[in-house]
């Protein structure tokens, strides 16, 4: 067995090490798999540079989705079978040829199901239904706002709320990534480098008129996003991306900035419009309700396998190339999924 330990925080091709690993046998509802595949998310990224709280002390094997065959079960696993093809989210230790998992967060595929696309639907499909359909219950005909539309779960979203029939407004970095969004059904692709989304919107609809944001940057991005917040609306806050800049050093100064920059809010103000701010935590949702995580997992694999879902993988990595893939992936040149083969 091996895997690539996070040994030190910084730059990608001095962070990674692979090394031996060494795995127990699974515990009661847990299963070993055999990787295939592992996929990146950006909070791969924030745990490499230092900045994810809830990272392990280093050494520390990081990665949330893996692609592969159970080859061990411990006790009370009764709905799997040692061999069946997987998907899974695991609690970090996905950066590794083999690992152990709930077997709440493990879905059996087809032989025929694409690694890189089972990566996607475990961790980022899974968030945005979870947020979608659980935390905001999107209706046909609302004004959705969607943060890096392009990215993993941004895609997702876009996906989740076209097939609930909404108008979407989605942010994105370049023209070719405006493009992608808008080949995706975003209705009013915004260039965030050029463009002020919350201008543009309160140009365009005035101000307290989208239903719905996604929100994956933090900082200003919430502030502003809440200017637009209607009555009865929702805001779903599911990473803070504007942590991470150009810099392999972990910058705590950019981290304060981003703090103040999210504002202050009165309770009793989202009591007026009757409004909401939703955090969105798959891993927490993974230890303390399950369930849930299963019921999404299996939801978004249903949807997939109908073709209401379509999945996009921008780039598939060798092993070797996890510091290329690092690096491809904080630079923000993907849209989709990206991937990571053995």
């Amino acid at each position: 067995m091996k895997a690539f330990y996070l040994i030190k925080n910084g730059q990608s091709n001095e962070a990674f090490e692979l090394r031996d690993l060494t795995l127990s046998d699974p515990k009661e509802n847990e299963v070993m798999i055999e990787t295939e595949a592992f996929g990146l998310n950006f909070a791969d990224v924030t745990a490499r540079l230092g900045y994810y709280r809830a990272c392990p002390p280093l050494p520390t094997v990081i990665g949330y989705d893996v692609v592969g065959r159970i080859v061990k079960m411990g006790t009370n696993v009764n709905d799997l079978t040692i061999g069946q093809r997987v998907l899974a989210l695991t609690r970090f230790g996905g950066y590794a040829t083999h690992v152990n998992t709930n077997s709440h967060g493990v879905v059996p595929i087809s032989e025929d199901t694409d690694a890189g696309i089972a990566t996607a639907l475990a961790t980022q499909y899974a968030t945005a239904y979870y947020a979608s359909d659980y935390c905001m219950t999107l209706q046909k005909g609302e004004h959705v706002l969607i943060q890096a539309a392009a990215g993993g779960v941004g895609t997702a979203l876009v996906q989740m709320a076209k097939r609930k029939g909404c108008i979407v407004y989605g942010t994105a970095g370049s023209p070719e990534k405006l493009e992608y969004i808008r080949q995706q059904g975003v209705d009013f692709p915004i260039n965030y480098r050029e463009t002020d989304f919350y201008e543009y919107i309160k140009e365009k609809r005035g101000e307290k008129s989208i239903d719905a944001i996604f929100d994956s940057i933090g900082g200003a991005s919430v502030k502003n996003g809440l200017k637009l917040l209607a009555p009865g609306g929702r805001l779903a806050m599911y990473g803070m991306a504007q942590v991470v800049g150009d810099s392999d050093k972990k910058n705590m100064l950019r981290v304060l900035k981003m703090l103040f920059r999210f504002g202050k809010y009165r309770p009793t103000k989202f009591f007026a419009l009757s409004q909401s701010i939703i955090g969105v935590n798959m891993l927490q949702i993974g230890d303390h309700k399950p369930y849930i995580l299963n019921t999404c997992m299996n939801e978004v694999y249903k949807l997939y396998l109908n073709n209401e879902i379509k999945p996009v993988v921008s780039r598939v990595f060798k092993a070797g190339q996890l510091a290329e893939a690092h690096d491809y992936l904080q630079k923000r040149q993907s849209v989709g999924k990206v991937v990571v083969k053995w």
